[in-house]
C-alpha cells in the first residue's frame, strides 16, 4: 500500500461538523445519474495561472505534487500536514521548482490565510477526506480528492451534496478514467467496435508480496497529545493508517477501489449483488483483512456480467495487477502497466482487419508468451466416429485466442492526465472524467465488500443505494 503518513485534520474543537442534512439521501429519481449544477471557476481567465494548495503531504501527496509540477500554469501557494517531516519535504520540493508555498499544520488556518486559491488537492487518509474536501468546497475552491472518496458511505454522500451546493468541481482520484489507453479501450474497442462481443465475465486482481509496517525516524515522532488531538491512537497507527478500521477500508478500499471502479465504468452499470470472503489471517498488527475475494453481479442491457476481484497482500504471484473483461468474441486484459495489457480475439469472431486499418488495434506481435494468430483451418472441429487420423484438437478444447496490441501509450506520470482533466475543467468547463456522483457509486460498491466478508452471505444493492 502507498505509505501515506499523517494528515492535517483539525482537532475536534472548532472543526466544521457535518450536519444531519449533509448525510441525508436526496429523494431523487432512483437509479438515475444525477446531473451536477453549473460550476463557477475562480480563474481570472483561461491563460492565467491557477493557485493551488495541497492538504496531505505524505507519499500519495508527493505523487500528486510530482505529477502536477509537470503541468504548466499552476502555482502552489500552500501545503498542509500535521507532521512537520512531511510538510517540510513538500515545501522544499516546491521551492526547487520556484513555488513559494506557505506551510500550515491546520487546514482551517490555511484556507483562512489563502483567499486567492482556485483549487485544493486532498491526499489525506480516507477518514478525513469528507472534512477536508467539504471545507475547501465551502471556502470556494474546486477540489481534487484522492480515492477512496471516503471510508463511509455517509462521508462520501456529504461530499457530493457539498459540491453541488457550493457549485464547485469535485474530481475523485480514480485516475484510470483519464488514462488514454483505458479511454481508448472503453470508447473504441468495447463500445464502438464491440470487439469483445457480449461481455459475460470480468475479473481483476492486485497481489502484493509481504511488506513490513512503516516506521519513522526516532527524532520525528509526534507527541501523544498531538496524535490524540488529530484522532490517532499512536504513531504506529498514524504511519500505517490504511490497516485500521477507524481510518480506512483496508486493501479492498486502498487497492481494489481502483479496479472495482473500472468494472462500474467499463460496464456502464452498478452491481446488484455481492458475496465475499476474506480475513486478517497473516499480519498480527493489523485490523483489516489482508486478503479479500469478491464476486459481483452486474446487470447490463445484454445480460448479467459476473465479476471476480481479489486483493492479496501476502504474495506477488498471479500475474501482477490488471482488469480482465471477457466476451464471446474477444477479451481485454488491461493495466496501468503496459506489459500486462493485451487484447485477444476468439477464433469464431469476425476478422479485425477494419479495426487494424483504423489503428484501433495492432496486429499480433512476436513478443515472448504471445499466442500465434489463429488461422481458419486451425479452428476446432468435432471428431467423427470411426477410424481416423489422430485429431490435433480435442472436441472439448477450443482454439487458442490470438493476442493483439492496443496502439496507445502513456508517456506521462499515471496521475498526470487525471489532474490535467481536473484543471482543464476549471479553466474551460470541460467534463470531469470522475465527478463526485460517479465516484460515490464506486464508494458504495467497494465499501460493501467489507460488509459482505463480515456477513458471510450474499448481500444485495438497491438502485437508490447509488444515488447521493
Amino acid at each position: 500500500m502507498h505509505p501515506d503518513s499523517g494528515h492535517p485534520a483539525a482537532p475536534p474543537t472548532g472543526s466544521f461538523p457535518l450536519t444531519r442534512r449533509d448525510f441525508l439521501s436526496t429523494s431523487a429519481k432512483l437509479g438515475a445519474f444525477l446531473v451536477a449544477a453549473p460550476y463557477v471557476s475562480r480563474a481570472a481567465s483561461k491563460g492565467d495561472a491557477l493557485n493551488v494548495a495541497l492538504i496531505g503531504c505524505g507519499e500519495q501527496g508527493r505523487v500528486l505534487l510530482n505529477a502536477a509540477l509537470k503541468i504548466p500554469n499552476l502555482r502552489f501557494q500552500a501545503v498542509c500536514d500535521i507532521w512537520p517531516y512531511n510538510r517540510t519535504y513538500a515545501e522544499r520540493l516546491l521551492k526547487k521548482f520556484s513555488h513559494d508555498a506557505k506551510p500550515f499544520e491546520d487546514y482551517r488556518q490555511m484556507l483562512a490565510d489563502s483567499p486567492h486559491l482556485d483549487a485544493v488537492l486532498v491526499a489525506t487518509p480516507d477518514f478525513m477526506h469528507a472534512e477536508h474536501a467539504n471545507a475547501a468546497l465551502r471556502a470556494g475552491q474546486h477540489v481534487y480528492c484522492e480515492k477512496l472518496m471516503s471510508n463511509t458511505v455517509e462521508g462520501a454522500r456529504s461530499m457530493v451534496r457539498t459540491a453541488r451546493e457550493a457549485k464547485k468541481l469535485l474530481q475523485i482520484g480514480h485516475q484510470r478514467r483519464s488514462n488514454p489507453r483505458y479511454l481508448h479501450a472503453r470508447e473504441k474497442l468495447v463500445r464502438e467496435a464491440r470487439l469483445l462481443g457480449r461481455i459475460t465475465n470480468a475479473s481483476g486482481q492486485w497481489n502484493r508480496a509481504v511488506t513490513d509496517d512503516l516506521g519513522f525516524p526516532a527524532n520525528q515522532a509526534l507527541s501523544e497529545e498531538k496524535l490524540h488531538a488529530y484522532g490517532y491512537a499512536n504513531m504506529h497507527e498514524f504511519r500505517n493508517w490504511r490497516w485500521f478500521k477507524k481510518y480506512a477500508g483496508g486493501p479492498i478500499s486502498d487497492l481494489g477501489a481502483h479496479q472495482i471502479d473500472v468494472f462500474n465504468w467499463m460496464l456502464g452499470s452498478n452491481p446488484r449483488s455481492i458475496i465475499a470472503g476474506g480475513g486478517a489471517d497473516y499480519y498480527k498488527t493489523h485490523e483489516w483483512y489482508d486478503n479479500v475475494i469478491v464476486i459481483y453481479e452486474f446487470p447490463t442491457k445484454e445480460g448479467i456480467v459476473r465479476t471476480t476481484y481479489q486483493v492479496l497482500t501476502t504474495t506477488s504471484a498471479g500475474g501482477g495487477y490488471h482488469e480482465y473483461f471477457m466476451g464471446d468474441e474477444g477479451a481485454l486484459k488491461i493495466s496501468e502497466n503496459p506489459k500486462y495489457t493485451k487484447l485477444y480475439r476468439e477464433a469464431r469472431a469476425p476478422e479485425w482487419d477494419e479495426w487494424v486499418a483504423k489503428n484501433y488495434v495492432s496486429r499480433p506481435g512476436s513478443g515472448e508468451g504471445a499466442p500465434p494468430p489463429v488461422k481458419p483451418w486451425e479452428k476446432p472441429r468435432p471428431k467423427l466416429p470411426g477410424p481416423s487420423k489422430a485429431a490435433t484438437v480435442d472436441v472439448r478444447e477450443t482454439a487458442e485466442l490470438s493476442a493483439w496490441d492496443i496502439p496507445v501509450t502513456l508517456d506521462k506520470a499515471i496521475h498526470q492526465p487525471h489532474l490535467e482533466n481536473f484543471f482543464d475543467a476549471i479553466r474551460n468547463g470541460s467534463p470531469l472524467n470522475c465527478p463526485a456522483e460517479s465516484a460515490f457509486a464506486t464508494a458504495v460498491t467497494v465499501l460493501k465488500a467489507n460488509e459482505a466478508v463480515a456477513a458471510q452471505k450474499m448481500l444485495t444493492f438497491a438502485p437508490e443505494d447509488f444515488v447521493a
